[in-house]
């Protein structure tokens, strides 16, 4: 997949609930990419737990949204391919370049049928940024 205007910061942040996800850069370019640990949870969760604040996709699946603090960005340098687990919140690839090229390994229809997208809230504007 080729991908253009990736810069390093970000305000969104998505899961896939059904698949796993492979990416890697062709040519082994520097990227980066953020990520949060799967906040999955069983609809039965949902109802016998209190204080989760869960939320349901419009995919079906049920989630706890991702905290910013939670939100680790990886430094991806060389031949190397990352695997997100089902539900592993991912922002990026980005990357310094006007356009990078990737592999990236999942259903064909996967940011159709499986696709979840959580919006941070911008506070004065700032949005999540990468620093080198």
């Amino acid at each position: 997949m080729n991908l253009q205007n990736r810069p390093l910061k970000f305000s969104t942040i998505t899961h896939h609930a059904s698949v796993t996800q492979c990416l890697g850069s062709i040519g082994g370019h520097v990227w980066y990419l953020g990520i949060a640990k799967p906040s999955l949870v069983d609809s039965e969760e949902v109802k016998n737990e209190k204080g989760k604040i869960a939320v349901q996709s419009r995919c079906g699946h049920f989630y706890v949204p991702p905290a910013i603090d939670n939100v680790h960005v990886f430094r991806i340098a060389g031949p190397k391919f990352i695997k997100l687990n089902r539900g592993t919140w991912h922002a990026g690839p980005l990357f310094k370049a006007d356009a990078m090229d990737f592999y990236n390994l999942e259903l064909s229809n996967t940011n159709v049928v499986d696709h979840t997208t959580h919006v941070f809230k911008k506070e004065n504007g700032v949005i999540f940024s990468i620093d080198e």
